[in-house]
């Protein structure tokens, strides 16, 4: 294959994003990609030479540009954008820092500018990566908020945390949401949501010009069954509901319909159906979220989606 070859062009592109934007090493490089490493000094070279690697690496090649038109005109987005698979093999956290880095540079093409501009924030591993990798931002009118409230036991993927972190990275303020993931009772939600720091918060984050959300799955061994968060009642809930997957508190059966279950009304936070004006912005990352990310986009609020590559072949085969 020779410079041009529509595959090397491909090939050349992930390399290219595995050592500058993946940090791997030229080394790490050859051994993902089960090439030399003198074929990946060539393609690097190839890479810069052929306009792929500029201030940041141009991610889209032909393969994820396809992915990526696919998706918007299935799901009826107004973006949708995919991550190349860092390497061969399927891997949950690379696919899910992959999209991050998406995410990342989303975050920091919109928040630039010294522009007034209301940014709201879920929760997950996604979204607390893209808040690591957001830079070159210094925008003191930037107001990140959370859109849920957040877990008993501190943690970098909590809404607050990931909120706190953003708005340090950009030099904006964080507005936090002072409630729990979830409420003993409905009644409990309810007076929650009507404190008056709460409402404040509420009233922030409904404003939004952008909101950043990821995909909960509700199974054994997800994020949110190992947290501590739900009592067994409130599992045996979701089970019976038939949920697969959550997205800022709100839960939903595989179409796409809210789960007619208690715990949808246990969650202090701001349902993503009632953002009407916020560019609402999807991720997720792993073949393993299709079903989950699936319910999700057929509730039909997100505006643009941000997945991987395995992801993305898998959402178009089952959709």
């Amino acid at each position: 294959m020779q410079p041009g070859d529509h595959s090397f062009d491909h090939d050349a592109a992930q390399a290219a994003w595995l050592y500058y934007v993946g940090n791997l090493s030229q080394q790490e490089v050859s051994d993902r990609l089960g090439i030399s490493r003198f074929k990946v000094l060539r393609m690097l070279a190839d890479a810069r030479e052929r306009g792929f690697v500029k201030v940041s690496v141009e991610h889209r090649t032909s393969r994820t540009l396809e992915l990526s038109e696919s998706l918007k005109d299935a799901f009826g987005l107004t973006e949708a954008q995919v991550a190349p698979n860092r390497g061969g093999a399927s891997d949950e956290k690379n696919a899910r820092d992959s999209v991050g880095l998406l995410a990342a540079r989303y975050i920091s093409r919109v928040a630039g500018h010294n522009k007034k501009k209301i940014i709201g924030v879920g929760w997950g591993r996604t979204l607390s990566f893209a808040a690591n990798n957001v830079n070159g931002i210094h925008n003191p009118n930037l107001t990140f908020v959370s859109l849920m409230g957040s877990i008993t036991y501190a943690s970098e993927t909590a809404p607050g945390d990931v909120c706190v972190r953003l708005a340090s990275q950009t030099g904006g303020r964080a507005v936090l949401m002072p409630a729990p993931f979830i409420a003993d009772t409905p009644e409990d939600c309810q007076s929650i949501m009507s404190q008056r720091l709460v409402r404040e918060a509420a009233n922030i984050a409904h404003k939004a010009d952008h909101a950043f959300m990821s995909v909960g799955e509700c199974k054994p061994g997800s994020i949110l069954y190992e947290s501590g968060i739900f009592t067994d009642h409130q599992k045996a809930q979701l089970r019976c509901g038939d949920v697969v997957g959550d997205c800022c508190g709100v839960f939903y059966r595989a179409d796409g319909s809210i789960a007619d279950v208690e715990v949808n009304d246990c969650a202090p936070c701001l349902k993503p159906s009632t953002m009407k004006n916020a560019d609402t912005v999807l991720l997720a990352g792993g073949a393993g979220k299709a079903v989950a990310t699936l319910a999700v986009l057929r509730a039909k609020f997100v505006k643009r989606l941000f997945v991987d590559e395995e992801l993305a072949i898998k959402l178009l085969e089952i959709k």
